[in-house]
């Protein structure tokens, strides 16, 4: 491939600013090369940068600030400096006070690679965990805020950090982060290209030097036809005799040096390309995480069913309730630390971060209510998940949560969710007591098994369709079939699964007729199971009866419908094995 000049003059990169980037590197020292320096078709890329977090009113004493000042060639660490000590955070400069580094790089020695570490005030502030090489935010569903990439040394390459959570820092803190960077691209060629650039003057232009350089090399990396002058210095009168010998400055020396070329090697060349450059990265307009700030434009939410909305801030003393689409729960259950949890038959507490709950119901149409003083205590990142679920108000308040939190009266009734694993230990422990053995075979899989199984999974035809296979997982498949046929044998020829040979080994206890009635709900779950498999429509339609699901319910309510069928069916057995 050609080699291209604009290449090693960087345009696309010169342009861009960190002010504007998504993740803004705080440290980097990386390296991407092939082949052999000095050799013929080496080409590599370095960049390096360094930061350091300056106090806004000390923005103009920095403004000098490059790469002498702020780079690689700068570890951190306390010291004593005239009866003062300076912290490793601490940038020593008289006429440059409180400015701090936001990562810090201890030194390591021959066996160990330097470490690089965050500010501590940062990861504590924003409440971050460090998990391996990413430090992720506890309160924000585990987003990735600062993310360390290592080589295959295990040496520190790139440390940087999500744009949003830095300037809200640099914010809180009335700081900006002033930035120094360079980086070089270089290319060994066998002829010299016939670029036209200046000489480097080492002149900078906005806080910017761009140098090319086209230098003659010998194969293997030395300048082409330099010499290296050698210095031999001895001691010839040093006395070895003595017990304690010394030596001196005083001591009579010889010296002899001669001079030799490097190299005969083929000529080469080396095309390299350099930027330096110091930028600023501005403090946000706003801290919404420290300082509390409302967020521009401010979150609102429909209160009325002509759409009017209000902002967050003011639905914390307006008594109102809220309406959500039910796919809003799943988008926040999904994230990790979310979890639901049921307090009646249509309501319940959901979390979208392990510390912060909502309490919900839902009302005739399906749709999700949440008082509007909860959802405006979320904090910002939570109000925005709501708020792209929020609707107009339709089909009342739901009847529970507004009896709950209204009235002050809970309702007296009880989710089907709550009772799922419940009744499978009823079940097992009935069927051990009257046959000797267990019915269910462990469940590996039980806590997250059984998670899955809510109401807010059938949010489609398909939704529901895969909240059958759930229960069909957690109900029929762990039934332990082989147990079954020592109980009651199966007829030669003859293929029992797990159902039918439940149901034979109940009718030994109620007779055919009970049996195969208790038994049908569960018959009917399984064939709903296979619905998306094209199904022919009468046998979709038993499925749905045996279910005893009206398919003329909205979504969510016919999932609790098929989960309340599927606990009641596995107490009916229990019962009647009692």
């Amino acid at each position: 491939m050609a080699m291209e000049q604009k290449w090693f003059e960087m345009a696309e990169t010169r342009k861009r600013r960190f002010d504007s980037a998504v993740w803004i590197p705080l440290r980097a020292s990386q390296k991407d090369e092939t082949g052999k320096w000095g050799h013929l078709g080496h080409k590599s890329e370095f960049f390096g940068a360094a930061s350091l977090a300056v106090p806004l009113r000390e923005r103009d004493a920095a403004a000098s600030l490059g790469w002498r000042e702020l780079s690689l060639m700068h570890d951190h660490c306390g010291y004593a400096n005239r009866g003062r000590y300076v912290a490793a955070d601490e940038y020593d400069d008289k006429q440059l006070k409180g400015a701090v580094a936001l990562v810090m790089s201890q030194s390591g020695n021959s066996a160990e690679p330097p470490t690089w570490h965050i500010q501590p005030d940062f990861v504590i502030t924003l409440k971050l965990k460090r998990e391996g090489n990413v430090w992720v935010a506890m309160d924000e569903g585990y987003i990735e805020v600062v993310r360390l990439k290592l080589d295959e040394d295990n040496r520190p390459r790139l440390l940087e950090v999500r744009a949003e959570h830095l300037k809200d820092y640099l914010c809180a803190r009335r700081m900006a982060l002033r930035i120094s960077w360079y980086r070089e691209r270089q290319e060994v060629v066998e002829a010299e290209p016939d670029f036209k650039w200046p000489e480097p003057d080492g002149t900078y232009k906005d806080d910017e030097r761009w140098e090319g350089r086209i230098n003659a090399i010998h194969e293997g990396g030395h300048w082409f036809g330099e010499s290296m002058a050698v210095m031999h210095v001895t001691r010839p009168n040093l006395d070895f005799d003595e017990d304690v010998p010394r030596v001196g400055i005083s001591d009579e020396m010889e010296t002899s040096s001669f001079t030799r070329k490097l190299s005969e090697k083929r000529k080469l060349y080396r095309v390299a390309g350099e930027v330096w450059r110091a930028e600023w990265v501005e403090p946000g307009a706003r801290s919404t995480r420290i300082r509390g700030d409302e967020p521009s434009p401010p979150i609102s939410f429909v209160v009325d069913a002509a759409g009017k909305k209000q902002i967050a801030k003011s639905l914390i003393d307006s008594g109102r309730w809220l309406w959500f689409k039910p796919e809003v729960i799943p988008a926040l259950i999904d994230r990790r630390g979310g979890s639901l949890e049921w307090y009646t038959r249509e309501t319940g507490g959901v979390r979208g971060s392990p510390d912060y709950r909502v309490h919900f119901g839902i009302n005739s149409l399906g749709l999700v209510n949440a008082y509007a003083k909860d959802v405006a205590l979320e904090p910002e990142w939570l109000q925005q998940v709501w708020a792209g679920f929020n609707v107009s108000p339709e089909g009342k308040v739901s009847a529970e949560l507004f009896s709950a939190q209204g009235q002050g009266v809970p309702a007296d009734t009880q989710a089907p969710e709550a009772f799922l694993s419940v009744g499978i230990e009823i079940l097992n422990d009935a069927f051990t007591k009257r046959f000797g053995r267990a019915l269910f075979r462990p469940h590996t899989d039980s806590a997250e098994a059984f998670k899955s199984c809510h109401r807010f999974k059938a949010l489609s035809a398909s939704g529901l369709y895969g909240l059958a296979k759930d229960l069909v997982r957690v109900v029929v498949e762990h039934i332990d079939t082989a147990a079954l046929h020592k109980i009651v044998v199966p007829p030669e020829k003859e293929n029992w699964g797990s159902l039918k040979s439940l149901e034979k080994v109940l009718a030994t206890v109620t007779g055919e007729k009970r049996a195969h009635v208790a038994l049908g709900p569960l018959h009917g779950i399984y064939n709903l199971r296979l619905a998306d498999a094209h199904v022919a429509t009468k046998e979709l339609d038993e499925a749905y009866a045996l279910a005893h699901v009206d398919r003329t319910l909205p979504f969510v309510i016919q999932g609790r419908d098929l989960l309340d069928t599927c606990v009641t069916s596995v107490h009916m057995i229990a019962g009647a094995l009692k």
